[in-house]
């Protein structure tokens, strides 16, 4: 018998119970964008490339592009095509930039909380570092917003055994970390339940740019092959498409030429399709009846 992580079980996608979203639309798209930032001349960074040695000055200052540059063209592309943002944010920041993320926040735009600092990952924490690293973030991001954020998603989506178990004790309702389905799932932590809301693992702006190298053209084009496919399915299945973007990545404006193709594609189409954000998603899936959704 092979280990289990005991925190849900299986589930066909194909026999499970139906459901609508609100307007009974039955695709939810939703737009997260992380932002992050990084130590000088330490720690993790996530490179274009083979790592180099520190002070990695040419990368360092790539993905600092995206708090001075990327993120307000995404502001501005977001405000131009009334599209909501989930912002993933490192909580560092608020310390360095905070003006970049307190312009997200006054046009309503949801805060999820993603850690300290890229420079650093759960998995190489212990226990009680990994519980600080939580609980401080969300301290932090209570202090500047008002309110705890609902969401979560970690730096480099890279949780231990007890990640889910510290992240409902402090009060996260749900994580983005495990690319399990395309619909929400509920998961039992120690603490209750927490709900995994589908977050785009594979067909990921970092992923496809950074690791794979794939020209934005084509990743723009699978972007709107994803869409076209998942909203004739969502006829038969409620389903939930995540796009991702990283702020210096997706910012940069030759990728944004081509990413304009998408969100144009995908707007022709707003009666037909829920366009929201991750938190939306969230409160929805928590008003159904028991029993609807996998862990109910």
């Amino acid at each position: 018998m092979l280990k289990s992580h005991g925190r849900y079980d299986y589930s066909a996608i194909t026999r499970r119970p139906d459901y609508s979203f609100p307007d009974g639309k039955r695709l939810a798209v939703h737009f997260s964008l992380n932002v992050e930032h990084f130590a000088f001349g330490e720690g993790l960074g996530n490179d274009y490339g083979a790592p180099h040695p520190h002070p990695n000055t040419r990368s360092f200052a790539w993905r600092d592009y995206g708090n001075r540059v990327g993120a307000w063209r995404l502001l501005e592309f977001a405000e131009q095509h009334d599209l909501p943002y989930a912002l993933l944010v490192n909580t560092e920041p608020y310390d360095y930039c905070p003006e970049m993320i307190a312009a997200f926040s006054r046009r309503g735009d949801e805060i999820v909380g993603h850690g300290r600092t890229d420079s650093e990952r759960q998995a190489d924490m212990n226990h009680d570092e990994e519980r600080a690293c939580i609980f401080e973030a969300t301290a932090k991001i209570e202090k500047h917003e008002g309110q705890k954020p609902l969401g979560w998603l970690a730096p480099y989506i890279s949780q231990t055994r007890d990640s889910l178990d510290l992240l409902k004790e402090a009060g996260y309702r749900y994580m983005m970390d495990w690319p399990l389905d395309d619909q929400p799932v509920w998961f039992r932590t120690r603490h209750g339940r927490i709900l995994s809301v589908p977050y785009a693992h594979d067909l990921n702006d970092s992923l496809e740019v950074v690791s794979r190298r794939t020209p934005s053209q084509l990743f723009c084009e699978n972007l709107i092959d994803q869409f076209d496919e998942m909203r004739e399915e969502s006829a038969r299945r409620p389903l939930v498409m995540g796009i991702v973007l990283h702020s210096f990545i997706l910012g940069q404006p030759h990728r944004l030429r081509q990413f304009r193709r998408v969100v144009e594609h995908i707007l022709k189409h707003r009666n037909q399709v829920w366009v929201t954000r991750p938190g939306e998603i969230c409160k929805f899936i928590e008003s159904l009846p028991a029993g609807v959704v996998p862990g109910s």
